[in-house]
């Protein structure tokens, strides 16, 4: 099991008082408990554990503490939804965009999020040394596409694929030249590799329901995933798409909007996980063309919207492992907690905070680590108003219900006394 990413000693050791905590798992409260932290880890958890002497202590009074959140699809470096056009630009004003995006995505609860697309090592190291202040960061660097698949952003009528170092995807083609470029992104320390699969929305030349690499190709990359302990995470929406991927040893599909019975059996015969990111396309039909998304992918945002809840209630029902993720983009951002909301239509409210917990934990392999509150696990904590095991509302509107944030041990916010 890795280290956790972000723990610091030296910080003063912190207690919080009379909290009722919830076991996600379990689906269960406990009331009157106290917690002690310090280095960045919960030591203790009871109802008369030992305290440190000179710890810094918060009275909960009554109210619910959860483990920290986890949005497992986001981009925290899209500071425009033209994210081809965001390539061209200073690499230092894009990582100033960022710093801001994280930092307002930990001050929701999001205290660890995996990036699909653009994030590498440097942000990774920034946030987890405090120079910025944001969540735990777990990267996979570039994703990797095929020449005119859903990371290549060139017009149709530019040839030259010139790198530039903002790039969310990285465009190679052919067994050889796909392999080196999974080596690459696991050489910088990438938590796991990420393949275009099928089309996309952001992408300017091609189609959603296009399937993107061969088989060959994902076979390498899946290959050289494994050899370094690591997974590959397929950007897929159609059934065919996803299928293959799942054939092919991909372990988690992002979107999944337009997945079908046959999919659901192959996620539970090889015991994959679904990354739904349902809020991304509703803002996006809002949202998008104020907030820089090119025409071209304005249309194809009906063809995954109508169908992305449909899905994510089949897999629910079908018993997939399910993860929490958002996808949001630019001026989006903001709305990252409506999914909750969204995805309550369709699964019970545990379920949801599962998904951003102990089954979001499980996929980036820190489970026991991230995603409970436990000894040993990370001080990742949220204090709530209302019971978020029965009512999704409550992590839906953190204005209003969120109350205090404790990243690796530290408050990072707080209304309580």
């Amino acid at each position: 099991m890795p280290e956790i990413p972000g723990a610091r000693t030296g910080d003063e050791p912190l207690v919080i008082r009379e909290a009722t905590v919830a076991d996600v798992a379990a689906g269960t409260l406990t009331e009157s408990q106290t917690l002690v932290i310090a280095d960045g880890v919960i030591q203790e958890v009871g109802a008369s554990p030992t305290l440190p002497s000179g710890a810094r202590e918060v009275s909960a009074g009554g109210r619910v503490v959860i483990p920290g959140l986890v949005d497992a699809h986001v981009h925290v470096l899209a500071g425009t939804a033209d994210l081809f056009r965001q390539a061209e630009e200073s690499p230092f004003y894009v990582g100033a965009q960022g710093s801001q995006i994280m930092r307002s995505m930990l001050a929701r609860g999001f205290t660890t999020v995996r990036d699909v697309g653009g994030a590498d090592h440097g942000v990774s190291r920034a946030v987890a040394e405090g120079l910025w202040e944001g969540p735990r960061v777990v990267f996979g660097g570039r994703a990797l596409s095929p020449t005119g698949g859903h990371g290549d952003g060139r017009a149709p009528s530019r040839f030259s694929t010139d790198d530039t170092c903002c790039d969310i995807g990285l465009v190679c083609d052919g067994e050889p030249e796909v392999r080196r470029a999974a080596r690459h992104q696991l050489r910088t320390g990438a938590h796991h590799v990420k393949v275009m699969l099928s089309g996309g929305v952001a992408s300017p030349t091609d189609r959603v329901d296009s399937l993107q690499f061969s088989d060959a190709e994902i076979s390498a990359v899946v290959d050289e995933a494994q050899a370094a302990n690591r997974y590959v995470a397929g950007h897929a929406y159609t059934a065919r798409a996803v299928n293959r991927g799942l054939r092919l040893g991909v372990r988690s599909i992002e979107h999944g909007n337009l997945i079908d019975d046959e999919s659901v059996e192959l996620f539970r015969a090889h015991d994959a996980y679904l990354v739904p990111t349902l809020v991304t396309y509703d803002r996006l039909k809002a949202e998008g063309a104020a907030a820089g998304l090119p025409r071209a992918s304005q249309e194809k945002v009906d063809v995954v919207l109508e169908a992305g809840l449909r899905a994510l209630e089949r897999a629910w029902r079908g018993g997939v492992n399910i993860v929490f993720g958002t996808d949001l983009l630019g001026a989006m951002h903001p709305h990252q907690s409506a999914e909750f909301r969204i995805r309550a239509e369709v699964m019970p409210a545990r379920d949801v905070l599962l998904s951003a917990t102990v089954t979001a934990a499980r996929l980036l392999g820190m489970e026991g680590q991230l995603g409970v509150i436990a000894p040993g696990a990370a001080a990742d904590l949220l204090v709530v108003d209302g019971d978020p095991l029965e009512d999704a509302a409550v992590l839906a509107d953190p204005s209003r219900h969120l109350r205090t944030v404790v990243h690796a041990g530290r408050v990072v916010s707080s209304s309580l006394p």
